[in-house]
């Protein structure tokens, strides 16, 4: 507790004090009117930027409620004075800081003076040593200028970009002891704290005289070729121009030499004349020479390193601070009136813009040191640690670095195309580390366009310094070995070319060998036509129950399509059947497609259809495929020739994957129209793709609209049909899902919606975008997973569909990576089939047996049995003349009034069951029902089946049997009524024979048909009416009673004698059911 009261009471009683004295006494050291230094830092024309600094601090409310107090003393730059005077400023007049000294020299007895009192201390002007730079022995001492410290590291950092590790150091110390050999030291304190560059060389000039110079040339010309040249005033004193004409003497301004010209006081190559103009250096004060001419080529070919004396980076306002430094040096407290009247006391100082940056950087530090820890504000040691910072001063942009030193900017440049000095990097140094910035964008045209080359210099040439590094003429002395190795050379050079061109006119007649196989000459392709009728009717009739070989198709059934013609050519052992589809576009084949017609001739794929060729000469071009026995995997799906399971459908599923990934890994790329009329089979029911990598001919072919269902919807709403692998995958599930479901695309045939609509919709998208339906019959065993992967396949979003490789390994897991062989299935399949084959042919040959004895019953019941049997065997049945028929008719009496008391359908039953009993006595009898005619019935004896004369016994018999059978007849419908019928037969020849083709008849012709129609017209009811000649058979066969009816007028015949038929002996009955078959 204690302790802090005490620390309490001395901050109260030191700001007592400070308050007290309210004063900051400032100490300056400054030169006045020392030769060299005038133009620099001269007391006359640079003092009162210190009052400048002040009042900027009391404008910026800095140090407020104190005064400043100035002690000015005169160290003349000289390290003697410049002690005493350090020493009269700390203890006689106890100053709070001091601002100076101003030369190298004089810095360092007064930092060491500082450093002993802690008194902080900030030197300026042309205090550019590297030792001065050094916190540790100095600690209380800061720097306002550029030194040769930072000097140095912007000249390693120049060597190291443009790739130089070596110079030399060539300097004088005539005029100035201190300004070269500083420089000396510090880059050989940069060589050896970095290692990485060698100083080579370091040469003096003793006396500027022009053998003292051309000696020291010769000397450093064998030592180096990027040479720094220091000397005190080196452009203004004409000591660069004189070094530089020597140099030409000697020839050491050529392309090799690089000449760096470190200059601190200097804005580059212009010297500032005593009337504000400037002058380049190879021009002297006293004007131009002859010589002048000499030394340009030297400056052309150097670079100088300056600091743009303080003001390279200066405000807009620079101009008015350096007319307010002259102005104020006549006002108190300097009074400078008679003495500052000469004209070089009419400029300021090049640097008294760092004096007044000094003040204010102390002033800013002090400032903050009095309001942190004012206990400290006579600390050196403190106020110089805290005097890191960053202000626009006088002299530019300041940056101090925690040592209280000034980080600079330093320029390099050089003279340009137009003899102007031009900058072309910046270096701005902090401490040991420096950072360029290259101006120029072009470094041939703007460093190296004086030199001939326009290129970088070495820093060592190639042959050395000397010349003497280079290897000796070997040529002449081994001429001969060299004549022979020429001659070697040109005879492999010869050799080579030869092999080359003859590789090149092989791989030449290669290239059109294998252009030969692709381009088939339309002559050689020979069409397939159709075998002949008789074949086309044996494949009809051959065709029976669908069966795994019945989809096979042979050269005899395939015809010209839409799309495709069909051929065989000739290879070189036998002809190989082809299929070539129709192009619209002929394209240009240049050289680059052809090369891919090669490639696509060499892919030999078990999932891919052999590409066999383009035929350009073609009316049409086209392009040829190997032909696949069994055609596409629509026809198959669309004709159902195949019963597809499970396995069947995977096998499919899988080829189709297997030749589509060699599609996606080829440069084919992708397929762009695969639908299940691309997928072919062959016999082997192996799938093949057929039409790939034929995608720029194939996009000027027409397609219909159902050819674009298999397309997916972002290819159709984009018009590109030239495809994506994306749209390959949507393809593969639109055809998985025809296999699944055994129907068409979309099943087009069955859906309301026609083919333009559903790619209308499927363009449109969205969430009812149009799919095929996965109903598939029960019986066929699949993976749920396979109909997942369809759908997946067919998703609205590309990305979102799985990738070949994908889908590839989703189809293997669904098979339990078996590798199962399609034929192997197909093969078990039909051994199955062929253990039932038997019984059910056995089966079927019983019910065809049965069938043919219905439809021969049927058939004989319609013709006679010869004629039929004929009819059966294809045999054409030709007229037949019978001399001696009997021909019977009758028909039923009053049957027009009987039938208008009945409906049609009674009518029918009337006469079905009239004529069934009529057919019961016609099957006891030989004799041949021609037809009945409604109430007309015709019936034949004789013919087809000829039986001698019995035939008129037979009609007489069955005419009996007629009349004898309608005793008992009644109509159920009309009890009260009883049916009666008229007969007439007649015995005469006819004309037998079939008629037409559609329903054929067994017909009859001849006059005696008429003749046997008119006895059965002119005959009475329940009698039977005979003519003439059948009477004069039945009396030859005798047994019947007939008796005269007496002249009868028969129309078309006129008077005929005609008879009845009474009845028949039982002996002269014939013999029933003896008809022959």
């Amino acid at each position: 507790m204690t302790t802090n009261l005490f620390f309490i009471l001395l901050y109260l009683l030191i700001n007592y004090r400070l308050c007290q004295n309210n004063i900051i006494h400032f100490g300056f050291l400054h030169c006045d009117d020392v030769d060299g230094t005038t133009t620099y830092i001269n007391y006359r024309t640079s003092a009162s930027a210190a009052n400048i600094a002040m009042d900027r601090l009391k404008s910026e409310g800095l140090l407020h409620g104190y005064e400043f107090k100035m002690t000015i003393l005169f160290d003349n730059c000289d390290e003697v004075e410049s002690t005493g005077k350090t020493q009269e400023l700390i203890k006689t007049h106890n100053v709070d800081v001091i601002i100076g000294p101003t030369t190298n020299y004089p810095a360092v007895p007064a930092f060491t003076l500082a450093t002993f009192h802690n008194i902080p201390i900030i030197a300026w002007g042309l205090t550019s040593a590297g030792y001065l730079d050094d916190n540790s022995r100095f600690p209380s001492s800061g720097l306002m200028s550029v030194g040769s410290g930072s000097l140095s590291i912007a000249f390693r950092l120049m060597m190291k970009e443009y790739g130089w590790d070596q110079f030399v150091f060539v300097f004088s110390l005539v005029g100035d002891q201190e300004k070269c050999a500083t420089l000396r030291d510090d880059l050989q304190d940069m060589v050896s704290y970095f290692g990485d560059i060698t100083m080579s060389y370091s040469r003096q000039i003793t006396e500027h005289t022009d053998a003292a110079m051309t000696a020291a040339l010769k000397d450093i010309a064998t030592r180096g070729r990027i040479i720094v040249v220091c000397f005190n005033n080196g452009n203004s004193d004409g000591s660069n121009r004189q070094f530089f004409i020597n140099a030409n003497k000697l020839g050491y301004d050529n392309d090799e030499f690089v000449y760096i010209l470190p200059a601190l006081k200097s804005k580059g190559y212009g010297v500032l004349q005593t009337d504000g103009t400037r002058r380049m250096p190879w021009v002297l004060a006293s004007g131009a020479q002859d010589t002048d001419s000499l030394a340009i080529p030297g400056f052309q070919r150097s670079f100088a390193i300056v600091d743009m004396q303080g003001q390279g980076q200066v405000s807009a306002n620079f101009s008015t601070f350096l007319a307010e430094v002259i102005s104020r040096m006549k006002l108190y407290p300097y009074n400078c009136t008679t003495e500052c009247e000469g004209a070089a006391y009419q400029v300021a100082a090049t640097y008294c813009g760092q004096l007044h940056d000094a003040v204010y950087a102390y002033g800013v530090t002090l400032d903050k040191v009095i309001k942190t820890n004012a206990t400290q504000y006579k600390n050196g040691t403190y106020i110089i640690s805290k005097m890191q910072q960053n202000f626009t001063g006088a002299s530019g942009p300041v940056y101090l670095n925690k040592n209280g030193v000034r980080n600079p900017t330093l320029y390099i440049v050089n003279l340009s195309s137009n003899m102007t000095s031009t900058t072309i990097s910046t270096v701005y140094v902090d401490g040991q580390v420096g950072v360029m910035t290259k101006m120029y964008t072009n470094e041939s045209s703007q460093l190296w366009h004086f030199r001939s080359n326009m290129q970088r210099p070495l820093d060592e040439p190639l042959c050395g310094f000397t010349g003497t590094n280079c290897p000796e003429n070997v040529f002449i002395q081994y001429m001969a070995w060299f004549i022979i190795a020429i001659v070697i050379i040109v005879l492999a050079i010869c050799g080579a070319i030869s092999a080359i061109v003859t590789m090149i006119r092989a791989k030449q007649q290669e290239i059109e060998r294998q252009n030969a196989l692709w381009q088939i000459p339309f002559n050689t392709m020979k069409p397939i036509t159709k075998k002949n009728k008789g074949d086309n009717s044996m494949r009809s009739i051959s065709s029976g129950p669908s069966t795994i070989s019945s989809t096979k198709s042979t050269l005899s059934e395939v015809t010209e399509k839409r799309h495709f013609l069909f051929f065989t050519i000739q290879n070189e052992f036998e002809s190989e059947k082809v299929a070539a589809r129709k192009h619209v576009v002929r394209p240009i084949f240049d050289t680059k497609e052809c090369a891919f017609m090669r490639q696509m001739r060499l892919i030999d794929h078990a999932n891919l259809n052999k590409f066999i060729g383009m035929s350009l000469d073609a009316p049409q071009l086209m392009s040829v495929w190997r032909f696949c026995a069994r055609g596409s995997l629509a026809d198959v799906i669309q004709k159902a020739t195949i019963q597809m399971d499970g396995f069947f459908i995977y096998s499919l599923m899988k080829d189709i994957m297997n030749g589509l990934n060699y599609i996606h890994d080829s440069n084919i790329e992708y397929h762009g129209m695969l639908t299940s009329k691309s997928c072919l089979l062959n016999d082997r029911w192996q799938l093949k793709i057929t039409d790939y990598g034929i995608k720029q001919i194939r996009m000027s072919d027409q397609f219909n609209k159902t050819d674009l269902l298999w397309t997916a919807p972002e290819l159709l709403r984009s018009g590109d049909l030239m495809g994506s692998k994306e749209g390959d995958i949507y393809s593969f599930g639109i055809i998985s899902s025809e296999m699944v479901t055994r129907k068409s695309v979309f099943d087009i045939e069955n859906r309301k919606e026609d083919a333009e609509e559903i790619i209308y919709m499927l363009k449109k998208g969205g969430m009812r975008s149009p799919r095929p339906d996965l109903d598939h019959d029960d019986t066929i065993e699949l993976n749920p997973a396979l109909l997942h992967l369809i759908r997946d396949c067919w998703t609205e979003r590309p990305s979102e569909r799985p990738n070949i490789k994908e889908v590839m390994s989703q189809l293997r897991g669904m098979n339990n990576n078996r590798n199962d062989n399609l034929m192997d299935h197909v093969f078990n399949v039909l051994e199955s089939y062929a253990s039932t084959l038997e019984d059910e042919v056995a089966e079927r040959m019983k019910e065809l047996v049965e069938e043919k004895k219905k439809s021969d019953l049927l058939l004989y019941r319609m013709l006679p049995k010869q004629v039929a049997d004929k009819l059966k065997l294809g045999q054409t049945v030709e007229p037949e003349t019978f001399d001696l028929v009997t021909l019977f008719f009758s028909d039923v009496v009053s049957f027009t009034t009987l039938a208008g008391k009945c409906t049609p359908l009674q009518v029918v039953n009337l006469l079905n069951d009239l004529y069934t009993i009529f057919d019961g006595i016609i099957d006891q009898h030989d004799v041949y029902k021609v037809e009945t005619i409604g109430d007309g019935y015709l019936v034949v004896s004789g013919l087809p089946h000829r039986n001698g004369n019995e035939h008129s016994r037979h009609i007489a018999s069955m005419s009996i049997a007629f009349i004898s059978s309608l005793t008992n007849f009644r109509i159920p419908h009309l009890p009260n009524e009883k049916i009666n019928i008229r007969v007439g037969f007649h015995c005469g020849s006819v004309v037998s024979g079939v008629v037409g083709l559609t329903m054929p008849r067994y017909c009859l012709f001849g006059d005696a048909v008429n003749t046997a129609s008119r006895m059965e017209s002119n005959s009475k009811p329940g009698q039977i009416h005979i003519s003439s000649e059948a009477n004069d058979q039945l009396i030859k066969l005798g047994g019947f009673t007939t008796e005269p009816r007496g002249e009868v007028i028969v129309k078309g015949k006129g008077v005929m004698n005609t008879y009845w038929l009474l009845k028949m002996s039982p002996a002269a009955a014939p013999k029933l059911n003896n008809k022959t078959d």
